[in-house]
């Protein structure tokens, strides 16, 4: 029963009240703090009743519960992980299921944030039959005449039998024996692209990339928030083959599904795909239709019917693989807005062209993409003095701008110029000293200026502040007078590591002040003064013959603080502090191995599970060096180890195996 103050005054005589009213009240208000005391009486009393149970009970009490069933905290680096209370919930549950093969690959999932199967690798070996335990499907040998067996050779789903491996699978080496289980985890994500134009060929051939290049095709996860059995290809990002589209089109193709394409204003049925190899022969592709749509998903080509009528207006829809939200993409970046920036000019409505809303922002405002389209244009960006001016991709959308030339950015005194969740290619950005340009900051987020042999960000503007974060660019050419060039959380490649990642514009003299967080560069960097490099990979040598006296060098070695890096043991940079490689004995075997460095690819600036453990977590929290830092990739590992000691049956050993 719960005693308000009115309720308590009520309960006295009237003789009372009538005497307090006369008196100013003072009993009134002595009920007052009677009854504030017994209402935190009484919500304690309750808050006792909810404190017993993980669902309802106040946040210091979960840690207490968690304790009370021997819960073990792990790496909050997964959103089910980051929250304690989610964490304790489950445990009771996946302690009813412990062991099962279900509970296992949930568990992965949950405490990752990657996609998981496991597999009972004791299931797929190869044995002599029984007359009282036959097992009817399991072939010792493989029907030849079936594809889908041999398209799944080893891989997570194959379900071909196999001789023992007496290798231990938790090293990685085995796989195939009695206790085993394989824990298998896809380290890539499937990131959309919706409604985007495909590039022309000719008449009749089309790529999926806006960026006119082979991309292979990634199926779009068809997931469950709880794993009721163990996940299917359709469940998990991965690459998607031909004969699986080819049998499984309805599964793949379609609305809400991995692949769509529309032409002249209207869906192509899945009736009329299919799905064909698309490669190069000679001057054309070979297998194209006569009849048919064609899609090639490993290369991402479209071809259509030759003997039809070429289409107009040919968009598709598909996802693509990457290891985060990095560089242009369909994920959210609501919180890199600024929503005091007005006004915001839409493209392509109410202005056509890119520019046009940029001319119609000069005194300062945004201009908003707010599609995934793909334009073609010659840009110049210019915002008066002291003014703010933001060109970006509205929330959760990836346009392409291919440039016809050089994008020049100019701007008057104290003014700032930013670019969000961009991709840009053909050409590169510029901000010139000429015609009194006084730009004072230039900012790049999550924005990807596609890399090449040429540098793609060019300023010789004095007291110019660059920031990078987030994205992937070429070359950077900055002038020795700039204020600061920060760069965090991004990749930067010259396209090799003797091309010239960061010098002034001239090529040969140091660019301005460099600050660099989490992230790779590939290609030689000469910079006035080193401010900080921190966890962060340089990838850089010098060719044969080359002027430059060393890979990386700060020409201030006094200021200036470089850690827990890779770099080339030739650098000329301030005192290095647990930095690899720290020997020349060393450096052969230290040495940085990416999954790929051309750009496009799936696994572009990943690095590779051969990479030695001093720079896979050679960071100072002990995570990845690298543009992939924040991924935290050892803590999810060890949050999967931690829980399969915890979980796994007696007598099982597990090994955890990435598939991509």
């Amino acid at each position: 029963m719960s005693f308000t103050a009115d309720r308590l005054y009520q309960l006295l005589p009237a003789i009372y009240r009538i005497r307090d009213t006369e008196q100013g009240e003072p009993l009134k208000a002595l009920l007052s703090v009677i009854a504030e005391q017994i209402g935190i009486v009484e919500e304690d009393l309750e808050q006792l009743y909810d404190d017993q149970f993980i669902e309802t009970c106040a946040e210091w009490v979960v840690p207490y519960i968690g304790d009370l069933i021997g819960y073990r905290s792990l790496y909050g680096v997964a959103p089910k992980v980051g929250n304690p209370r989610a964490e304790v919930a489950h445990t009771i549950g996946f302690r009813r299921r412990k062991g099962t093969a279900a509970m296992l690959e949930q568990l992965a999932r949950d405490v990752t944030g990657w996609n998981a199967r496991v597999v009972e690798c004791f299931e797929l070996l190869a044995w002599t039959q029984h007359m009282n335990h036959v097992r009817s499907q399991h072939w010792y040998a493989p029907d030849l005449r079936t594809w889908e067996p041999l398209e799944r050779v080893n891989t997570p789903f194959d379900g071909i039998a196999h001789t023992v491996d007496v290798r231990r699978i938790a090293t990685g080496q085995g796989l195939y024996n009695i206790p085993n289980i394989g824990v298998f985890l896809w380290r890539l994500t499937a990131y959309p692209l919706t409604n985007s134009p495909a590039v022309k060929i000719d008449d009749h051939r089309y790529l999926f990339s806006p960026l006119s290049q082979d991309l292979p095709l990634f199926t779009h996860p068809d997931g469950e928030e709880e794993i009721a059995h163990l996940a299917e290809p359709i469940n998990v990002p991965m690459p998607i083959s031909r004969r699986v589209l080819d049998a499984y089109g309805p599964l793949y193709y379609g609305p809400q599904r991995s692949i769509l394409v529309r032409a002249n204003g209207g869906d192509i049925d899945v009736a009329d795909i299919a799905a064909c190899d698309l490669s190069d022969a000679g001057g054309a592709w070979a297998h194209q239709p006569l009849d048919t749509v064609a899609i090639d998903p490993v290369l991402g080509r479209l071809a259509f019917p030759q003997n039809q009528p070429p289409p107009t207006d040919v968009r598709v829809t598909f996802h693509y693989g990457f290891s985060a939200d990095m560089g242009g993409g369909e994920y959210d970046r609501a919180d890199t807005f600024d929503a005091t920036l007005q006004p915001v000019e839409a493209v392509p409505s109410p202005h056509g062209t890119i520019q046009d809303g940029l001319n119609a922002v000069a005194a300062g405002g945004a201009v908003e993409i707010t599609d995934s389209g793909r334009y073609t244009e010659a840009l110049t960006i210019t915002v008066n003095a002291g003014r703010r001016l933001e060109l970006r991709a509205a929330n959760e959308h990836r346009p392409t701008i291919i440039l016809s030339g050089d994008v020049e950015i100019r701007g008057g005194a104290d003014s700032e110029v930013s670019l969000n969740g961009l991709v840009i290619a053909g050409g590169a950005l510029r901000v010139t000293s000429g015609g009194g340009n006084q730009l004072r900051r230039l900012t790049l987020r999550h924005c990807t200026v596609v890399p090449g042999s040429q540098p793609r960000l060019i300023a010789d503007v004095s007291d110019l502040t660059v920031e990078i974060d987030h994205c992937i660019v070429g070359g950077l050419r900055i002038a020795g007078n700039a204020q600061l060039v920060r760069i965090v959380d991004s990749i930067v490649d010259a396209g090799g590591e003797a091309a010239v990642a960061f010098s002034d514009p001239n090529d040969s003299d140091p660019g301005g002040m460099l600050h660099v967080e989490t992230s790779t560069i590939v290609g030689k960097v000469r910079t006035v003064e080193l401010e900080l490099l921190s966890n962060s990979i340089v990838m850089a040598d010098l060719a044969s013959g080359d002027p430059w006296t060393a890979p990386l060098r700060s020409e201030k070695k006094q200021t200036g603080c470089v850690r827990f890096s890779y770099l080339p043991l030739s650098a000329v940079v301030p005192r290095r502090y647990r930095c690899q490689p720290a020997e020349e004995s060393d450096a052969l075997r230290v040495r940085p191995q990416f999954t790929s460095l051309r750009h496009g690819d799936p696994g572009y600036g990943q690095l590779a599970l051969r990479t030695a453990m001093e720079i896979r977590t050679g960071a100072d929290d002990e995570s990845e060096m690298g543009a992939f830092h924040a991924l935290y990739q050892p803590q999810r590992h060890t949050n999967v180890r931690v829980r399969l000691d915890e979980y796994l049956r007696f007598g099982l050993e597990a090994g955890i195996l990435y598939v991509t």
